[in-house]
Protein backbone atom coordinates (compact mmCIF):
# COMPACT_ATOMS: atom_id res chain seq x y z
CA UNK A 1 0.00 0.00 0.00
CA UNK A 2 1.52 3.31 -1.07
CA UNK A 3 0.85 6.75 -2.47
CA UNK A 4 2.66 7.69 -5.67
CA UNK A 5 2.85 11.37 -6.70
CA UNK A 6 4.44 13.10 -9.65
CA UNK A 7 4.65 16.75 -10.69
CA UNK A 8 3.76 18.36 -14.02
CA UNK A 9 4.94 21.90 -14.73
CA UNK A 10 3.01 24.60 -16.56
CA UNK A 11 3.99 25.67 -20.07
CA UNK A 12 3.21 28.64 -22.31
CA UNK A 13 1.46 28.31 -25.69
CA UNK A 14 4.74 29.27 -27.39
CA UNK A 15 6.57 26.41 -25.72
CA UNK A 16 3.78 23.91 -26.39
CA UNK A 17 3.92 24.65 -30.14
CA UNK A 18 7.36 23.03 -30.24
CA UNK A 19 6.34 19.71 -28.63
CA UNK A 20 6.29 16.45 -30.49
CA UNK A 21 3.90 13.62 -29.59
CA UNK A 22 6.06 12.22 -26.80
CA UNK A 23 6.58 15.66 -25.22
CA UNK A 24 2.85 16.44 -25.37
CA UNK A 25 2.02 13.20 -23.62
CA UNK A 26 4.74 13.67 -21.03
CA UNK A 27 3.41 17.13 -20.14
CA UNK A 28 -0.35 16.54 -20.26
CA UNK A 29 -1.30 12.87 -20.47
CA UNK A 30 -1.96 10.84 -17.29
CA UNK A 31 -1.73 7.18 -18.28
CA UNK A 32 -2.17 5.36 -14.95
CA UNK A 33 -4.59 6.43 -12.24
CA UNK A 34 -5.79 3.14 -10.81
CA UNK A 35 -3.39 0.60 -9.36
CA UNK A 36 -4.59 -2.16 -7.02
CA UNK A 37 -3.96 -1.28 -3.40
CA UNK A 38 -2.47 2.14 -4.13
CA UNK A 39 -3.26 5.84 -4.49
CA UNK A 40 -1.74 7.65 -7.48
CA UNK A 41 -1.60 11.45 -7.71
CA UNK A 42 -0.43 13.99 -10.28
CA UNK A 43 0.29 17.54 -9.09
CA UNK A 44 -0.10 20.13 -11.85
CA UNK A 45 1.28 23.66 -11.57
CA UNK A 46 -1.79 24.87 -13.47
CA UNK A 47 -3.83 26.19 -10.52
CA UNK A 48 -2.10 23.65 -8.20
CA UNK A 49 -4.61 21.05 -9.37
CA UNK A 50 -4.17 17.44 -8.19
CA UNK A 51 -5.60 14.58 -10.24
CA UNK A 52 -5.61 11.12 -8.75
CA UNK A 53 -7.05 7.67 -8.32
CA UNK A 54 -7.53 5.36 -5.34
CA UNK A 55 -8.13 1.63 -5.82
CA UNK A 56 -8.65 -0.14 -2.50
CA UNK A 57 -8.83 -3.92 -2.81
CA UNK A 58 -7.92 -6.15 0.14
CA UNK A 59 -7.60 -3.37 2.70
CA UNK A 60 -8.74 0.24 3.19
CA UNK A 61 -6.52 2.98 1.77
CA UNK A 62 -5.82 6.09 3.89
CA UNK A 63 -5.06 9.30 2.00
CA UNK A 64 -1.70 10.55 3.20
CA UNK A 65 -0.04 13.91 2.68
CA UNK A 66 2.78 13.50 0.13
CA UNK A 67 5.95 15.44 0.82
CA UNK A 68 5.49 17.96 -2.06
CA UNK A 69 2.42 19.36 -0.27
CA UNK A 70 4.41 20.26 2.86
CA UNK A 71 1.22 19.81 4.86
CA UNK A 72 0.48 17.92 8.06
CA UNK A 73 -2.49 16.24 6.34
CA UNK A 74 -3.78 16.24 2.77
CA UNK A 75 -6.73 18.59 3.30
CA UNK A 76 -4.95 21.07 5.55
CA UNK A 77 -5.13 23.68 2.79
CA UNK A 78 -7.18 21.84 0.17
CA UNK A 79 -10.64 20.66 -0.85
CA UNK A 80 -11.29 17.29 -2.50
CA UNK A 81 -13.80 15.98 -5.02
CA UNK A 82 -14.34 12.24 -5.55
CA UNK A 83 -16.37 10.34 -8.16
CA UNK A 84 -16.55 6.55 -7.97
CA UNK A 85 -16.22 4.95 -11.42
CA UNK A 86 -15.95 1.35 -10.19
CA UNK A 87 -17.77 -1.00 -7.83
CA UNK A 88 -19.47 0.06 -4.62
CA UNK A 89 -17.26 1.49 -1.91
CA UNK A 90 -17.03 3.81 1.05
CA UNK A 91 -15.12 6.93 1.96
CA UNK A 92 -14.68 7.56 5.67
CA UNK A 93 -14.01 11.20 6.60
CA UNK A 94 -12.91 11.84 10.18
CA UNK A 95 -14.93 8.82 11.31
CA UNK A 96 -18.06 9.51 9.23
CA UNK A 97 -18.65 6.93 6.48
CA UNK A 98 -20.20 7.76 3.10
CA UNK A 99 -21.32 5.00 0.73
CA UNK A 100 -20.55 5.68 -2.92
CA UNK A 101 -22.03 3.60 -5.69
CA UNK A 102 -20.97 3.80 -9.31
CA UNK A 103 -21.00 7.44 -10.51
CA UNK A 104 -21.76 8.84 -7.05
CA UNK A 105 -19.70 11.86 -5.97
CA UNK A 106 -18.42 13.20 -2.67
CA UNK A 107 -17.13 16.65 -1.78
CA UNK A 108 -14.80 17.01 1.23
CA UNK A 109 -13.99 20.46 2.53
CA UNK A 110 -10.77 21.94 3.82
CA UNK A 111 -9.63 20.88 7.26
CA UNK A 112 -10.72 17.25 7.38
CA UNK A 113 -7.81 15.26 8.78
CA UNK A 114 -8.48 11.66 7.79
CA UNK A 115 -9.85 10.26 4.54
CA UNK A 116 -9.98 6.47 4.07
CA UNK A 117 -11.10 4.64 0.91
CA UNK A 118 -12.53 1.09 0.94
CA UNK A 119 -14.25 -1.29 -1.48
CA UNK A 120 -17.40 -3.23 -0.64
CA UNK A 121 -16.14 -6.23 -2.65
CA UNK A 122 -12.48 -6.89 -3.43
CA UNK A 123 -13.55 -8.80 -6.55
CA UNK A 124 -15.28 -5.66 -7.88
CA UNK A 125 -13.25 -2.85 -6.33
CA UNK A 126 -14.27 0.77 -6.17
CA UNK A 127 -12.31 3.15 -8.38
CA UNK A 128 -12.26 6.55 -6.73
CA UNK A 129 -11.33 9.31 -9.18
CA UNK A 130 -9.93 12.32 -7.30
CA UNK A 131 -9.60 16.05 -8.01
CA UNK A 132 -8.20 18.47 -5.44
CA UNK A 133 -7.49 22.19 -5.39
CA UNK A 134 -6.28 24.76 -2.84
CA UNK A 135 -9.06 26.06 -0.60
CA UNK A 136 -9.50 29.14 1.57
CA UNK A 137 -12.82 28.34 3.30
CA UNK A 138 -14.20 25.17 4.88
CA UNK A 139 -17.42 23.87 3.32
CA UNK A 140 -19.40 20.82 4.52
CA UNK A 141 -18.67 17.30 3.32
CA UNK A 142 -21.53 16.17 1.10
CA UNK A 143 -22.44 13.16 -1.01
CA UNK A 144 -23.97 14.00 -4.41
CA UNK A 145 -25.63 11.39 -6.64
CA UNK A 146 -26.76 11.73 -10.24
CA UNK A 147 -30.27 12.30 -8.86
CA UNK A 148 -28.95 15.39 -7.07
CA UNK A 149 -27.09 16.74 -10.10
CA UNK A 150 -28.02 19.68 -12.28
CA UNK A 151 -28.63 17.98 -15.62
CA UNK A 152 -28.31 19.55 -19.06
CA UNK A 153 -28.78 17.79 -22.41
CA UNK A 154 -26.92 19.24 -25.38
CA UNK A 155 -26.05 18.43 -28.99
CA UNK A 156 -27.86 16.29 -31.51
CA UNK A 157 -27.64 12.88 -33.14
CA UNK A 158 -27.10 14.59 -36.50
CA UNK A 159 -23.84 16.17 -35.30
CA UNK A 160 -22.74 13.07 -33.31
CA UNK A 161 -22.60 15.00 -30.03
CA UNK A 162 -25.90 14.26 -28.28
CA UNK A 163 -24.89 14.15 -24.61
CA UNK A 164 -26.06 14.58 -21.04
CA UNK A 165 -24.04 16.80 -18.69
CA UNK A 166 -24.37 15.93 -15.01
CA UNK A 167 -23.15 18.87 -12.93
CA UNK A 168 -22.27 17.18 -9.63
CA UNK A 169 -19.81 19.19 -7.53
CA UNK A 170 -20.56 22.67 -8.82
CA UNK A 171 -21.61 25.86 -7.07
CA UNK A 172 -25.19 25.58 -8.31
CA UNK A 173 -25.48 22.27 -6.41
CA UNK A 174 -23.11 22.63 -3.42
CA UNK A 175 -20.74 25.33 -2.17
CA UNK A 176 -17.05 24.89 -3.07
CA UNK A 177 -14.04 27.18 -3.01
CA UNK A 178 -12.88 26.72 -6.61
CA UNK A 179 -13.21 23.04 -7.49
CA UNK A 180 -15.98 22.02 -9.90
CA UNK A 181 -16.61 18.51 -11.19
CA UNK A 182 -19.16 16.90 -13.43
CA UNK A 183 -19.72 13.98 -15.74
CA UNK A 184 -20.76 13.94 -19.39
CA UNK A 185 -22.39 10.83 -20.83
CA UNK A 186 -22.62 10.49 -24.59
CA UNK A 187 -25.76 8.98 -26.04
CA UNK A 188 -25.30 5.68 -27.95
CA UNK A 189 -23.91 6.29 -31.43
CA UNK A 190 -22.43 9.68 -30.52
CA UNK A 191 -18.71 10.39 -30.35
CA UNK A 192 -18.02 14.14 -30.11
CA UNK A 193 -17.88 16.09 -26.87
CA UNK A 194 -17.65 19.81 -26.03
CA UNK A 195 -18.40 21.32 -29.40
CA UNK A 196 -18.22 24.17 -30.26
CA UNK A 197 -14.70 24.29 -28.87
CA UNK A 198 -13.75 26.99 -26.39
CA UNK A 199 -11.15 28.17 -23.93
CA UNK A 200 -11.60 29.84 -20.55
CA UNK A 201 -8.43 31.68 -19.72
CA UNK A 202 -9.53 32.13 -16.12
CA UNK A 203 -9.71 28.39 -15.39
CA UNK A 204 -7.91 25.17 -16.24
CA UNK A 205 -9.45 21.72 -16.63
CA UNK A 206 -8.65 18.03 -16.43
CA UNK A 207 -10.57 15.50 -18.53
CA UNK A 208 -10.87 11.88 -17.40
CA UNK A 209 -12.10 9.39 -20.01
CA UNK A 210 -13.77 6.16 -18.93
CA UNK A 211 -16.30 3.60 -20.17
CA UNK A 212 -14.21 3.45 -23.32
CA UNK A 213 -14.85 -0.07 -24.71
CA UNK A 214 -11.93 -2.44 -25.07
CA UNK A 215 -10.13 -1.91 -28.36
CA UNK A 216 -11.52 1.62 -28.75
CA UNK A 217 -9.99 5.05 -28.02
CA UNK A 218 -10.75 8.75 -27.76
CA UNK A 219 -8.81 11.45 -29.60
CA UNK A 220 -8.50 14.46 -27.28
CA UNK A 221 -7.86 17.79 -28.98
CA UNK A 222 -5.90 20.53 -27.22
CA UNK A 223 -3.93 23.68 -28.02
CA UNK A 224 -4.81 27.22 -29.01
CA UNK A 225 -7.79 27.36 -31.40
CA UNK A 226 -5.53 28.17 -34.36
CA UNK A 227 -2.74 25.81 -33.27
CA UNK A 228 -4.42 22.54 -32.26
CA UNK A 229 -2.82 19.22 -31.35
CA UNK A 230 -4.19 15.85 -30.28
CA UNK A 231 -3.54 13.08 -27.75
CA UNK A 232 -4.97 9.58 -28.07
CA UNK A 233 -6.62 8.41 -24.84
CA UNK A 234 -7.36 4.92 -23.57
CA UNK A 235 -9.90 3.86 -20.93
CA UNK A 236 -9.42 5.31 -17.41
CA UNK A 237 -6.89 7.90 -18.51
CA UNK A 238 -6.82 11.66 -17.93
CA UNK A 239 -5.40 14.71 -19.68
CA UNK A 240 -4.52 18.14 -18.32
CA UNK A 241 -6.00 21.09 -20.22
CA UNK A 242 -4.14 24.42 -19.80
CA UNK A 243 -6.30 27.56 -19.50
CA UNK A 244 -5.23 28.77 -22.94
CA UNK A 245 -6.17 25.47 -24.61
CA UNK A 246 -9.32 24.10 -26.18
CA UNK A 247 -10.49 20.77 -24.77
CA UNK A 248 -12.60 18.55 -26.93
CA UNK A 249 -12.63 14.97 -28.07
CA UNK A 250 -14.02 12.42 -30.47
CA UNK A 251 -14.03 8.68 -29.88
CA UNK A 252 -14.14 5.58 -31.99
CA UNK A 253 -17.22 4.67 -29.91
CA UNK A 254 -19.42 6.24 -27.28
CA UNK A 255 -17.77 6.88 -23.90
CA UNK A 256 -18.13 8.91 -20.70
CA UNK A 257 -15.84 11.57 -19.27
CA UNK A 258 -15.44 13.55 -16.07
CA UNK A 259 -14.41 17.18 -16.20
CA UNK A 260 -12.79 18.93 -13.28
CA UNK A 261 -12.10 22.67 -13.20
CA UNK A 262 -10.32 25.18 -10.99
CA UNK A 263 -9.34 28.81 -11.28
CA UNK A 264 -10.45 32.36 -10.79
CA UNK A 265 -14.23 31.95 -10.79
CA UNK A 266 -17.09 29.47 -10.44
CA UNK A 267 -19.06 30.61 -13.50
CA UNK A 268 -19.68 27.45 -15.53
CA UNK A 269 -20.60 29.57 -18.56
CA UNK A 270 -17.33 31.53 -18.53
CA UNK A 271 -16.12 30.43 -21.97
CA UNK A 272 -14.43 32.05 -24.93
CA UNK A 273 -16.04 30.25 -27.85
CA UNK A 274 -14.37 29.44 -31.14
CA UNK A 275 -16.37 28.78 -34.28
CA UNK A 276 -15.86 25.27 -35.58
CA UNK A 277 -14.86 26.67 -38.96
CA UNK A 278 -12.13 28.81 -37.31
CA UNK A 279 -10.27 25.85 -35.81
CA UNK A 280 -6.89 25.11 -37.29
Amino acid sequence: MSTHIETRYAASPAEAKTWDTAQSREALHIATLFEAGNIRLVYSHYDRFITGGAMPVAAPLPLGSPDPLKAEYFLERRELGIINVGGAGTVTVDGETFELGNKDALYIGKGKRQVVFASADAAAPALFYLNSTPAHVTYPTRRVTKADAEVVTLGAQETANHRTINKLLVNSVIPTCQLQMGMTELKPGNTWNTMPAHTHDRRMEVYFYFEVPQGQAVCHFWGQPQETRHIWMQNNQAVISPPWSIHSGAGTSSYTFIWGMAGENLDYGDMDHCAITDLR
